[in-house]
């Protein structure tokens, strides 16, 4: 009985563990000139996340590539961050990142937008689960420089719960007011309509 529970318990645990997956970024073959010839090894640079707002990136070596994508799935899942997404699509404001000479942009999108971003920034947002965003390269085309630029601008990003508790403010003080701007955009649109149906 006590170890039919303790299966048990370890099938409760396997399951609440959340689901990560994973994106192969880049591989690098690598030589190494040795007396007696040339030693080959592989570099690759893995993105892992749970498409709900976690992300994190890892690169690995190895003389097989299988053994070097475990190396750097592991240790992206060590280095994972999380990230706030407005309405658990899109960014809650524009951002910008910068790691050595690389330089990204990234800026927030209206449903229906989609994914605008190259290779290595495209599959950091796909595993954070971001549907709708704008972004561009500027910098380094280096893929190990782009994603880290890209983590530097997504850890900058505040949503306005965050903004709010470090102001000691409600978050409807800190968003601006748009139902009110709007009712007034209708009344303002609609005032020579009215106009026009009462001369008639």
């Amino acid at each position: 009985m006590a170890e039919r529970e303790n299966r048990g318990r370890g099938r409760n645990r396997e399951e609440q563990t959340p689901e990560f997956q994973d994106r192969l970024v880049a591989i690098n073959r690598v030589s190494k000139t040795v007396k007696g010839g040339k030693r080959f090894g592989f570099a690759a640079l893995v993105v892992v996340g749970d498409q709900k707002g976690r992300v994190g990136f890892g690169k690995g070596k190895a003389k097989e590539v299988p053994e070097a994508i475990r190396k750097a799935t592991e240790q992206a899942k060590r280095q994972m961050i999380r990230v706030a997404l407005r309405d658990g699509r899109t960014l809650h404001h524009d951002i910008e990142g910068r790691h050595g000479a690389g330089r990204v942009v990234m800026r927030t999108a209206p449903v229906g937008t989609g994914i605008i971003a190259g290779g290595p920034m495209r599959a950091v947002f796909e595993m954070l689960g971001v549907q709708d965003v704008v972004s561009k390269s500027i910098g380094s085309a280096n893929p190990y420089n782009m994603i880290r630029a890209t983590l530097n601008g997504l850890k900058a990003e505040q949503s306005p719960r965050n903004v709010a508790q470090r102001r000691g403010k409600k978050v409807a003080d800190i968003l601006p007011k748009r139902d009110v701007v709007d009712e007034q955009t209708d009344v303002a649109h609609n005032a020579p309509v009215a106009e026009a149906t009462a001369d008639a």
